[in-house]
């Protein structure tokens, strides 16, 4: 039984906020790519809330959707087996009357990307299903964010036989292609597994390290400098 809902959400929410709150951010943005019924965002806003008990800080909740459900497929890596035109389509006045601050950008990812001007990017949830959509998405890291960003995607581990995620189409390759395109990378979350332990998740979190930012090297750690020597 886990001790809250969607932990995957909640955990790099969580470590976003701590890092930003080092850096010394006053406001910072979460964003999430693929809405659909609005679970994920309402979850969110509960992690925030949370967190924000303990850690003062102002939060930024931005949801990405185009509304009326999945397209249609661009091609094979946009695992058309898997997905189909009209999936997860949005009662977009419904979803708004669950939210409490949360920001819906409803439209082509593509397009509504380009108006995004929320507060630096902390963390950011991928849900997009498909290849191309996804592509379009990482354009978030275009925009202000932190010199490293927690990331969740979605559909990059397989819960039966059918997805069969590969390097070679969806989320996967939209990162590969990201990382080859651009001197920041989007690398897989490198945790003691312990920290892990009965959790299910660890395989969808990654983290954007962009090497350039002006503050990717102010140091964050703890002052007797032992906060990763676990092992010691």
């Amino acid at each position: 039984m886990q001790a809250v809902e969607r932990p995957y959400y909640g955990y790099p929410i969580l470590y976003s906020l701590k890092l930003a709150k080092s850096l010394g951010y006053k406001k910072v943005s979460i964003v999430e790519f693929g809405v659909a019924g609005g679970n994920g965002l309402v979850n969110i806003e509960y992690h925030v809330r949370e967190i924000q008990k303990t850690i003062d800080i102002e939060v930024e909740v931005y949801g990405f959707d185009v509304g009326s459900g999945l397209p249609k497929p661009t091609d094979y890596r946009d695992l058309p087996y898997q997905w189909k035109e009209g999936f997860y389509k949005m009662d977009v006045e419904k979803l708004k009357s669950r939210l409490k601050f949360s920001k819906l950008l409803i439209g082509d990812v593509k397009d509504t990307i380009e108006k995004f001007d929320g507060a630096p990017v902390a963390c950011v949830m991928f849900d997009l299903d498909y290849y191309s959509s996804t592509v379009d998405s990482l354009k978030i890291f275009n925009k202000p964010h932190l010199p490293r960003v927690f990331c969740y995607f979605d559909d990059v581990v397989g819960c039966n036989e059918i997805c069969l995620y590969n390097d070679y189409t969806g989320e996967l390759l939209a990162i590969n292609e990201f990382n080859q395109a651009h001197n920041m990378k989007i690398t897989k979350f490198k945790n003691t597994a312990h920290f892990f332990k009965d959790t299910d998740f660890q395989d969808s979190l990654f983290v954007l390290h962009d090497f350039e930012h002006q503050e990717y090297g102010k140091y964050v750690n703890f002052e007797d400098g032992e906060g990763c020597n676990l092992r010691q």
